[in-house]
């Protein structure tokens, strides 16, 4: 049975790919009866008579998945956020980071139109980007226009299989396109009356990447939800929390009211960030709300 992987799905259609050849598949509908939807990234088992009228049959094992955007199978997910036009939203990153938490998919950030930035505002985003380096998430700066920070960017993505995602207008597929020139990605500019980004990727798609490996170029948004997560699931999302929640006086403490809460001591002495400690605050009682509504 020939094999290959889903590089996009769109209108109903799979493009595989198999070794050099691409086909055109539909699934069968034992998926909709199993309720199973293939997604790009899923390495499936086809039959098809000519590249246009191909059927999936199986789909492997995934190691991980997202539904916004739907793909699986990524080594890692590159959260692209500007610092101006949009202005960085740091709630709606740590939503990102905590989504990937739960998926176990490593995050890299990548900050985008760096040359927009004075040098004074410069000095502030560095203390904010120090935040996150502490806790060991990657942080790249970039600028497409100057191509600042594209090398490293492309190392960082060479020989793996990276989501590329973030809130829209950021320049996610200037970005692209600059990293890579085969990409031709559309792009249009963000709307100055909102304040924020056009939806200039329609679909998920993976992107061969010159370097190796490939990109998966996605719909940006400018919300996520993550009322589905368990407030157990969130707790252990916090990667700075975890070398302190040992010392709580609870197990399974949630920092908030507990008392000889370590979590709670350490945001105090500025160990932990207090803008991150806010979102988990803000973060808990979102799901708190939803638990109880339903």
């Amino acid at each position: 049975m020939p094999e290959g992987v889903i590089i996009k799905a769109l209108s109903g259609f799979y493009y595989v790919k198999d070794g050099e050849k691409y086909i055109q598949c539909r699934a069968r509908g034992i998926f909709r009866k199993r309720k199973i939807i293939p997604l790009v990234g899923d390495h499936v088992q086809y039959e098809a008579e000519r590249p246009t009228d191909g059927y999936i049959l199986s789909i492997g094992e995934r190691k991980n998945m997202l539904n916004r955007p739907p793909i699986a199978n990524v080594d890692q997910a590159i959260l692209v956020f500007s610092v101006r036009e949009p202005d960085l939203d740091a709630q709606l990153l740590d939503r990102f980071l905590v989504h990937m938490e739960v998926h176990r998919i490593r995050s890299v950030i990548c900050l985008t139109k760096w040359d927009l930035l004075g040098e004074e505002a410069s000095d502030s985003f560095r203390s904010l980007i120090d935040v996150y380096i502490k806790i060991g998430y990657p942080v790249v700066i970039t600028s497409s226009r100057t191509r600042y920070g594209l090398e490293d960017l492309s190392d960082r993505l060479a020989g793996s299989v990276s989501v590329v995602t973030g809130q829209s207008g950021v320049g996610k597929s200037t970005l692209l396109n600059a990293l890579d020139d085969s990409f031709q990605i559309d792009t249009q500019a963000i709307s100055r009356s909102l304040g924020r980004g056009r939806h200039t990727t329609r679909h998920v798609e993976l992107l061969p990447f010159s370097g190796g490996g490939y990109i998966a170029d996605t719909p940006g948004f400018s919300s996520l939800d993550i009322t589905k997560l368990s407030l157990d699931e969130l707790r252990v999302s916090f990667p700075e929390f975890l070398p302190f929640s040992e010392s709580c006086r609870f197990r399974g403490c949630m920092h908030l009211a507990e008392p000889n809460c370590a979590v709670k001591a350490a945001v105090d002495s500025h160990d932990i960030d207090t803008g991150r400690y806010a979102h988990y605050r803000s973060f808990y009682q979102e799901i708190s709300k939803r638990k109880r509504r339903y």
